[in-house]
């Protein structure tokens, strides 16, 4: 009876350390903080740290995307000089115009830390806070006093902590214009222009071969100082006050947020304010 009793008790414990096993395994694809983003433009990848405790929810949804493959074989359609590098949304399948990626529901803002150069941010639909879906975007350059105020504040959820170089190559690259799209950075020889395009393959694009997991440590930002946006956002419900309708009470502004995603398309700069205002900012938008 006793060797019964061992031998039952014995099993079970064995399947619980299978449970949590797998748990475990589940948990580090759900926490992993690098990840590496492999392109076309250079053997190297493009490496960053995710900011997974401060920007739980963002962080979620790019690694759903990551695990789906979604961004597999996808390409940048967006650079701006001095300004950022966009992808995450269009594939070219062969032929103009480039192919939207169909995207999951949008996900709640969390502008904690600031646009500064090296960051990586969530691109969003023009005058929705709370609608960023699958599309991100490099700071090629300090965008706070723009990016981190307009919009409810753009979120950063990571920082490149390898192969900046190689997002900055992207925006040296000649910028075509194609189904609504501007800026999207082709390669190609020095004597061609924008018109020999009529017929690009895929060696034109900076396509994204991939983006993996690199480091499912718990911890990996150790040694990483980001800035803060100077925004505050005092009810914590995604919004900086600046452009919170309730600064105090995020119930009542969720309740009449606006999260409807759009289909893709266009994505231009415009004007921040009315003209009257005489102030024009630059946009990172679906």
């Amino acid at each position: 009876m006793l060797k019964k009793i061992i031998k039952n008790n014995t099993r079970t414990l064995l399947s619980l350390v299978g449970i949590a096993t797998a748990s475990l395994t589940f948990a580090n694809i759900a926490n992993a903080t690098i990840v590496e983003i492999k392109t076309s433009l250079s053997t190297e990848s493009i490496k960053v740290n995710l900011f997974d405790t401060t920007t739980p929810e963002t962080v979620k949804n790019f690694l759903n995307y990551l695990n789906e493959e979604h961004y597999t074989n996808s390409v940048i359609h967006r650079a701006v000089p001095d300004f950022i590098v966009q992808g995450g949304g269009f594939k070219f399948i062969g032929e103009w115009p480039l192919t939207g990626l169909v995207p999951n529901p949008p996900i709640i803002n969390e502008p904690v830390y600031s646009n500064v150069k090296g960051t990586i941010a969530m691109a969003k639909k023009g005058s929705s806070v709370h609608s960023a879906t699958n599309q991100w975007f490099f700071n090629l350059q300090d965008n706070s006093s723009n990016l981190d105020r307009q919009n409810g504040g753009f979120t950063v959820f990571g920082q490149v902590i390898a192969g900046m170089d190689i997002v900055e190559k992207v925006a040296q690259l000649k910028l075509c214009n194609s189904g609504g799209l501007e800026g999207i950075p082709i390669v190609m020889e020095t004597a061609q222009t924008c018109g020999d395009m009529s017929a690009p393959g895929i060696e034109n694009f900076v396509v994204i071969e991939y983006i993996n997991v690199f480091d499912s440590s718990p911890v990996t930002d150790s040694d990483l100082f980001p800035l803060e946006s100077k925004e505050p956002d005092s009810d914590g419900d995604g919004v900086i006050d600046i452009a919170d309708a309730f600064p105090s009470d995020p119930s009542k502004y969720l309740k009449n947020a606006n999260i409807e995603e759009d289909s893709g398309g266009s994505i231009t700069w415009f004007s921040l304010v009315m003209l009257a205002l005489l102030s024009i900012r630059k946009r990172v938008s679906h």
